[in-house]
């Protein structure tokens, strides 16, 4: 069955996540993608950066990390020196075959190979090419290097997570990246349908830290409506009490009482009536003042009760509730299985003879993403590709 973009060729110049996380996606929703590798670096920096690493397997193994593969399947890898005049014009001419552009330098990191978008557009007008960098094309910081965790730190989003007398956290996975290849994406997807429309390609700018500023979602736009500052509340709700982690006997788990009714049947599981009818807790208002008391006592109570004593009992009672799973317990659970959300993708070269991967979440009815092409090695479709165009110079148009 043909993917949604089926056809689609995508010319890759990015590296690290945010960019080879937007053309994983393009690629699983059938699009070919060429992926451009430095012969003079080795690849991809994420290739080194492990788990595994050469103390754990061969040295010709270890540029398929986990790190590398979890975005860079259903891609052709194609080792290309862009600092040479060969290797440019190789990039011209994948470029003149090629629906999308996608790179990740710095603003301007490209012009002096003639690669930036006001050249390949003007040789190639119908091309849609995207620019990720950790501040955008413009502003007054366009030339600073652009990195998850400065993103997350200059966006706000560290200064609004983690424990409230702690310091800021960043969040555990590099989000800021992940959201900007998920904007990247969209906005690849908007701009090829105009494409597609008038022939008219054009430049998609995508910073990090714009990104992550679009996500404070509800928190940012509490400050802009009050003008006052954004308080850290660890895993508590600002404006919802109670809504965060509880301590069990065997673990943690999550309670979100959205409503007073939800409070009422939260309050019966723990044999505490009372601590729904006193003035103090009865509504949401009430709780947010009174927060530390009713805690206090919430705490002590969850304790003493197992995970799944918690969450049987609250789930029969229609409270929401939920574990913080281990990602041992994420890929073990029945609900993983069902969503088919790890996938493995045989590669005979590999121990056990496949990798182990993130399955895609998107589930379309007519057009279901598809996994044609494990993680590939560095340079490993070079010559394939090279060959492809080669012949594609030759061939008589239609």
């Amino acid at each position: 069955m043909a993917g949604a973009l089926d056809g689609v060729k995508v010319l890759d110049l990015s590296r690290i996540l945010a960019g080879p996380t937007c053309t994983q996606l393009l690629g699983d929703l059938g699009a070919e993608v060429w992926k451009i590798e430095n012969p003079r670096s080795g690849g991809d920096d994420t290739r080194k950066w492990g788990p595994p690493f050469k103390d754990d397997l061969e040295a010709a193994r270890t540029d398929l990390s986990a790190y590398f593969m979890c975005a860079n399947r259903n891609k052709l890898s194609v080792s290309v020196d862009i600092a040479t005049p060969e290797g440019q014009a190789v990039i011209h001419q994948m470029a003149a075959q090629a629906d999308v552009v996608i790179e990740n330098f710095k603003p301007d990191g490209l012009t002096k190979y003639g690669l930036d978008h006001a050249s390949l557009l003007k040789a190639h007008p119908g091309v849609v090419y995207c620019s990720i960098s950790g501040y955008g094309q413009t502003g007054p910081n366009r030339a600073k290097p652009g990195y998850d965790l400065m993103a997350q730190g200059f966006g706000g989003i560290m200064s609004l997570t983690g424990e409230p007398r702690g310091r800021p956290m960043k969040v555990g996975v590099g989000i800021a990246d992940v959201m900007c290849g998920m904007y990247a994406t969209v906005g690849i997807l908007a701009a090829l349908r105009h494409r597609d429309a008038t022939g008219e390609g054009q430049h998609v700018d995508l910073s990090l830290v714009d990104s992550q500023i679009a996500w404070l979602i509800n928190e940012g736009v509490a400050h802009l409506t009050t003008g006052q500052p954004r308080k850290r509340q660890g895993n508590e709700h600002a404006t919802i009490v109670p809504y965060q982690t509880f301590e069990a006997s065997d673990g943690h788990v999550l309670v979100a009482v959205g409503n007073d009714s939800q409070y009422q049947r939260f309050c019966d599981f723990l044999g505490r009536p009372d601590l729904a009818e006193t003035p103090d807790f009865a509504t949401n208002p009430a709780r947010i003042v009174n927060r530390t008391k009713l805690l206090k006592i919430l705490e002590g109570l969850m304790v003493e009760r197992s995970m799944s004593e918690i969450i049987a009992g609250l789930e029969a009672r229609k409270v929401p509730v939920g574990p913080v799973n281990t990602l041992e317990q994420v890929f073990a659970s029945e609900q993983v299985a069902a969503r088919e959300m790890k996938i493995e993708m045989a590669r005979g070269d590999v121990e056990g003879g496949a990798v182990t991967l993130i399955g895609n979440p998107l589930k379309l009815s007519k057009t279901p993403v598809t996994y044609r092409r494990p993680p590939p090695h560095f340079g490993e479709d070079t010559d394939a590709v090279l060959a492809w165009l080669q012949s594609q110079a030759g061939a008589t148009p239609d």
